[in-house]
């Protein structure tokens, strides 16, 4: 990940969980793939569509020119749609990425780890291997700053530069807005936390590029706002869903309660569906995630990289992840959520630390699983949504939803 990661962003990077005794491959959708209809009115629209809570994880490519053989679009990423599935995703997001120089750019280099044509490529085998396995794909192409700072503090210069900038920015776009209509792709992001671009003034110029959007991809689109600017963001009026990176602080003190946490995310979820009423849109939360470590939930956007002496915790990352997403299974206004985040390769542990955001294998991940194999208010009744969610009833559960048994977390 890029020094913008380390230094500003907010949470960050996920290894793959374990595969699971829990297959959905006999529920699993025709792996034929077409786009969306067109959403409902109202924040609602998603849930009154009648297409499935969104449970979503994220698939990141494995950021080394030398593992070939372990990105998108390889063997090794084959064996992720299939963990993803077993885990009970219904969909996975993938994340390319762009090279800028620095937060002045001029332009925006489509090579990532391999030249642009193979990457292209790579990606719509990943895009054809998710479908095979039933799974919708969420595309969100990203922008990493190669000499480190926040994607959203670009500031090009002038007005002169911002023109540049514009331009340089739709061709991206377009670009991965191209490949999503040619893989049929189910839902497009266009953009990633570009604060200084879409809460100003120069939020038209996005705008005007949203609409070229329209004209090449037909299916639905939202876009990847910070959790804390998210009400700023210009564009939402444009957009099918609102979508946000969503690394909220659940509290503001170190030892804070499992109840305490349950507050902080029943507040969250507040003020996101007065967000989502006020603009008439559904929500869908682009990314979630916290580190195995202690009190992840105070300052989640801290990077692990940098932490030395980081003493592994599970149980508060389980607990965290438990009560940021136990309140949104209960909202139509919410569409789901994709985890942030799992990688290409399934056995690749190189590319974060061991403290990281990954909950393979670890107390996260049997929440997570719980929550996917929940049914959720956004769920249509009836089969398909016995198929997304295995609870037949509201029974009590680790999210009050859920046949499975209560998780109790170890000492």
């Amino acid at each position: 990940m890029n020094g913008a990661s380390r230094f500003v962003k907010k949470g960050r990077r996920l290894g793959v969980g374990a595969a699971l005794s829990l297959s959905i491959a006999a529920v699993a959708p025709s792996a034929a793939s077409s786009p969306l209809p067109p959403l409902l009115a109202g924040a609602e629209g998603f849930a009154d569509r009648g297409l499935g809570g969104i449970r979503g994880i994220t698939l990141g490519p494995i950021e080394n020119s030398r593992h070939a053989d372990r990105g998108y679009g390889t063997e090794a990423s084959a064996r992720s749609m299939v963990e993803a599935r077993t885990l009970g995703a219904s969909w996975v997001s993938l994340t390319p990425f762009g090279r800028t120089w620095d937060l002045a750019p001029t332009g925006i280099d489509l090579t990532f780890e391999t030249p642009f044509a193979e990457n292209r490529a790579n990606v719509l085998r990943a895009i054809h291997q998710a479908h095979r396995e039933g799974l919708k794909v969420f595309l969100v192409p990203h922008l990493w700053v190669e000499t480190g700072g926040w994607r959203a503090l670009i500031d090009p210069g002038d007005d002169a530069a911002w023109a540049r900038w514009t331009d340089a920015y739709r061709s991206f776009l377009l670009t991965w807005a191209e490949v999503a209509a040619e893989g049929d792709v189910e839902m497009l992001s266009v953009g990633v936390e570009l604060r200084s671009w879409v809460t100003t003034e120069r939020a038209a110029s996005m705008l005007a590029i949203i609409a070229d959007v329209r004209r090449v991809y037909p299916g639905l689109l939202t876009y990847s706002a910070n959790w804390d600017d998210v009400g700023d963001t210009a564009i939402l009026g444009a957009l099918d869903l609102i979508g946000i990176n969503a690394f909220y602080p659940l509290a503001e003190h170190d030892g804070a309660s499992p109840a305490e946490l349950a507050e902080g995310g029943r507040k969250v979820a507040a003020s996101i569906e007065a967000l989502s009423r006020s603009a008439g849109k559904p929500v869908v939360l682009t990314e979630i995630g916290y580190t195995t470590r202690a009190n992840p939930a105070v300052k989640p956007w801290e990077w692990p990289d940098g932490m030395k002496d980081v003493k592994v915790d599970e149980r508060a990352q389980a607990e965290a992840y438990r009560a940021l997403i136990a309140p949104f299974l209960d909202a139509r206004w919410c569409a789901g959520f994709f985890v942030w985040r799992f990688y290409a390769d399934p056995d690749d542990v190189s590319q974060e630390a061991e403290w990281g955001f990954s909950p393979r294998g670890k107390q996260a991940e049997l929440v997570m699983r719980d929550a996917f194999t929940a049914r959720w208010a956004t769920d249509p009744v009836g089969p398909i949504g016995d198929m997304l969610g295995r609870s037949r009833a509201r029974t009590p559960g680790v999210f009050g939803w859920s046949l499975a048994p209560e998780i109790r977390f170890a000492p």
